[in-house]
């Protein structure tokens, strides 16, 4: 028989204990080929994950999970964490429809402590951990583990501000791994910082104090003197004390690649049962040349030769690239525009303008509420500021578009990257919410090109055909194939054949899958009209009088149903007095897990070949409706009766029936 790795003999955290120090270092080895191996097929976040590797098993050699919870911020650094909590028979899974999550998901295992697909939560979701751990009086602690770049944004402040006021047994590891927290200032003080994680000076001071306490008379007094004096010549000589500002015990910086003098500072955070902070000190990418030379590209990669590093797909073939780049040129045009980013500068395609024009070039970290209301400030003086941003992180971002850009028309142009579905991230990070929350807010005009050149124009137009905010959501990767007469870049499009009298309607990227179900049709004798939305809020009138004309529609929406651009359609037309059938696809009433995006597509409804089969429904429920309008109402039921709704339909509060058909997964 072939002899197993030491990494498929680990069934548990239980397991880890029993390996000794030089065990441990092999299975670091076996972990950072399996994680190199299983992302170059999956895809994922490789660097982060690699970073962590000695920490991941020091913590599970030193603490019991799931007794003791490990928190994970952000999600990403945990595939190591997964190997070794009884997952690695089905690492190769991760992040494929119905496999292992790429962020920590309670409903997976029981070691998973906390979802975490967004950043800086873990110091919250920590202090009510620990908080209830103290009030049922059950053992264990909490440890959280959170990157540097977590600490740009305020929740971790506002966590900080309340988890000492308690003293329970947190442990916070900083995971320093590409700058520092706290100001460099000099040799003696790294040196001293190092001694201070030392076994030796943990076994000392122990001593002394026991010892000056223990004084008659004095001992506290003592002691409390000297604790003052030496926090006065501590501070003097870091000048970084914030954390014990804040109420932690600081402890390190640690080489967290150095597994025995991991172990040994854990152990020491673990036995003075209050609130410490562990500073430790990683790599990105450590154990694979390429990652290592350039993390920021290997944060979140998708398939990858192994050999050279290079990924399948060109670099700026996809929504993100040709963003920008064409916000790029047009900087060199205008020397008013800027550009902002929230920590993603890589990922929102951002890359060639901070290169080109660095002044104008803004990082603000995990900041994305202050990205927004610093937008706002560099419109009102003058400037067009550009936020490059998830759809998914734009969402903590709300109330400062509503009360910083909208109620005073600052103009702001929203870069919303990565609407709709985004596939193997899953839940977290699915931009099917933007819509919905944007064309809630009073004069946000929101805009979804289907194609490149869509993009191009309309980002022009957000720029100097506007004064207020305006939203460009486009989706992750490339554009979908369709003909270059739906590639306008106008407001709305409609292709239409005279002989139809029934009208599908979408936008964005679902557009083409509109498009290809309705020529699919119209091939077969059905005749189908066709309506792209390019400016989706405010919808404009004369695309709902044209709808209007039509005895049957289908909206087709990669998004929300709850806000979404169907129902603000649906009512429009219900204003008018519009009496036909009108259908929704959307998704409804679900989280969208994680799967590719043609499957999760095709799971909702949403695919050419579903919407085909409900146009077709639709279609000839039109005709029957047709052949028999004094007995069967606008929806295929018999007028006059008094029965519920089937399930999916709504009744219109204005007469005609809207039918909402979406779909939930």
């Amino acid at each position: 028989m072939e002899r197993k790795t030491l990494l498929e003999g680990i069934r548990s955290p239980r397991d880890v204990k029993k390996l000794n120090d030089g065990q441990l270092e092999q299975l670091c080895a076996e972990i950072r080929e399996r994680l190199i191996q299983t992302v170059s097929q999956t895809g994922g976040h490789l660097a982060s994950s690699l970073g962590v590797v000695e920490l991941t098993v020091a913590l599970h050699k030193v603490f019991r999970s799931p007794i003791d919870q490990i928190m994970w911020d952000v999600g990403h650094q945990a595939y190591a964490h997964k190997l070794l909590t009884g997952r690695e028979r089905r690492f190769d899974t991760l992040r494929q429809e119905d496999g292992i999550s790429g962020f920590p998901k309670a409903r997976e295992s029981v070691h998973d402590v906390f979802l975490a697909g967004h950043s800086s939560t873990s110091l919250s979701v920590a202090c009510g951990l620990a908080r209830a751990k103290s009030l049922r009086q059950e053992d264990g602690y909490v440890i959280a583990v959170i990157g540097d770049g977590a600490f740009t944004n305020g929740m971790v402040y506002e966590a900080m501000n309340n988890v000492a006021r308690y003293r329970d047994r947190i442990i916070v590891v900083l995971n320093d791994n590409e700058m520092s927290i706290s100001r460099n200032v000099g040799a003696l003080a790294r040196y001293l910082a190092k001694i201070r994680s030392k076994h030796e000076y943990f076994k000392a001071k122990d001593m002394i104090e026991h010892g000056v306490r223990s004084i008659p008379l004095v001992g506290d007094s003592l002691y409390k003197a000297i604790y003052s004096s030496k926090a006065a010549v501590k501070n003097m000589l870091y000048n970084s004390n914030l954390f014990e500002d804040f109420g932690f015990d600081y402890l390190g910086p640690v080489n967290g690649h150095d597994l025995q003098s991991l172990c040994e500072v854990l152990r020491r955070a673990k036995s003075l049962n209050r609130p410490v902070l562990l500073h430790i000190e990683t790599q990105k990418g450590k154990g694979y040349p390429f990652a290592e030379k350039n993390p920021g590209a290997y944060h979140g990669v998708s398939k990858f030769d192994v050999k050279n590093g290079s990924e399948e797909a060109p670099s700026t073939d996809h929504f993100s690239g040709v963003f920008g780049e064409e916000l790029t040129r047009l900087a060199g045009e205008d020397s008013s525009i800027c550009a902002i980013t929230a920590a993603m500068k890589y990922g929102t395609g951002l890359f060639p303008f901070a290169a080109g024009y660095p002044e104008r070039f803004f990082d603000v970290g995990i900041a994305e509420e202050h990205g927004v209301t610093f937008a706002a400030g560099l419109a009102r003086n003058g400037m067009k500021p550009v936020f490059a941003v998830y759809s998914t992180f734009l969402q903590r971002g709300y109330d400062q578009v509503l009360h910083d850009t909208a109620i005073e028309q600052q103009h702001v142009v929203f870069g919303v990257d990565r609407a709709g579905i985004v596939g193997e991230d899953g839940e977290t990070h699915q931009g099917l919410f933007d819509v919905a929350f944007l064309s809630s807010i009073p004069n946000v005009v929101i805009y979804s090109p289907a194609t490149y050149q869509e993009l191009r124009l309309h980002l022009h137009k957000a720029l100097y055909e506007h004064n207020g905010p305006v939203a460009l959501r486009y989706p992750r990767g490339k554009e979908p194939r369709l003909p270059q007469r739906c590639s306008t870049g106008e407001d709305f499009l409609l292709i239409d054949d005279y002989r139809a009298k029934t009208l599908v309607i979408s936008y964005g990227r679902e557009f083409a899958q509109a498009y290809e179900a309705a020529e699919r049709l119209n091939r077969r004798g059905t005749p189908v009209a066709l309506l792209k939305l390019g400016r989706i809020n405010p919808i404009d009138e004369t695309c709902v009088k044209l709808a209007a004309q039509y005895d049957a529609i289908l909206f087709a929406e990669e998004g929300i149903l709850q806000g979404g651009v169907a129902e603000h359609f649906g009512l429009r037309l219900q204003r008018r007095g519009w009496q036909g059938c009108y259908r929704v696809t959307a998704v409804d009433g679900v989280f969208v897990p994680q799967a590719t995006v043609a499957s999760s597509l095709a799971r909702l409804g949403l695919d050419a070949g579903s919407l085909e089969k409900r146009l077709q429904q639709l279609d000839d429920m039109r005709t029957r409706s047709d052949a028999d309008k004094e007995e069967i109402g606008p929806c295929g039921d018999r007028a006059g009766t008094d029965r519920e709704p089937r399930e999916g339909e709504d009744h219109d509060y204005a007469g005609a029936r809207v039918c909402q058909q979406s779909k939930g997964g």
